[in-house]
């Protein structure tokens, strides 16, 4: 059996699976679902065009990530920053799941972001008001524990988040603080 379509029968045929495409695509948001409630859409701009030309694996080595987490790890890749905006800075150890992926935390690996500009204290306070944090001196202008596996700080128009996830232990704020030491002096 042979059928013939009719040219609107086509347009049809090969419309509607473009259209859900579509819509599926534009579902989504290139901001973090985790973006402060305050956020207008104007500091959305702003957030944006001060942070995208930021690059977190400016200020952090890979020796360094590799003293952190005590394995040799792979060289610093960028991905998205789901809780603080911007863009994070991604070691992987050995253990690494695979596939890795820079824009999810993952077992095996440092991660470290910096917000920098005017929206660093918004991002700051807004993962804040998010977990269990603890105060934590003698980082930045102001730093907490996150009670899990991140050190944040807030330096001057910087707000720094460091986690050290090794394979196989749980996370050691101890971990946090050096790297923190090592990258503070670079803000």
């Amino acid at each position: 059996m042979h059928l013939k379509l009719q040219p609107g029968v086509v347009g049809i045929v090969i419309g509607v699976p473009a259209a859900i495409l579509l819509a599926a695509c534009s579902s989504s948001s290139s901001t973090p679902s985790s973006a402060p409630s305050t956020t207008s859409a104007s500091a959305t701009t702003t957030t944006t065009s001060t942070t995208a030309n930021f690059d977190s694996c400016s200020v952090v080595t890979q020796a360094e990530a590799t003293s952190a987490i005590g394995t040799s790890v792979t060289a610093g890749v960028l991905g998205n920053a789901t809780v603080e905006g911007g863009l994070a800075c991604v070691f992987y150890g050995p253990s690494a799941p695979t596939p890795t992926t820079p824009n999810a935390a993952q077992a095996d690996s440092v991660r470290v972001v910096v917000v920098k500009g005017s929206n660093a204290l918004t991002w700051y306070n807004d993962y804040k008001s998010k977990v269990n944090a603890q105060p934590i001196t003698g980082y930045g202008d102001q730093a907490y524990y996150d009670g899990y596996a991140s050190l944040s700080v807030l330096k001057g128009d910087y707000y720094l988040r460091i986690a050290v996830s090794p394979a196989g232990a749980a996370p050691s704020l101890s971990d946090e603080e050096q790297l923190a030491t090592a990258i503070l002096p670079k803000l």
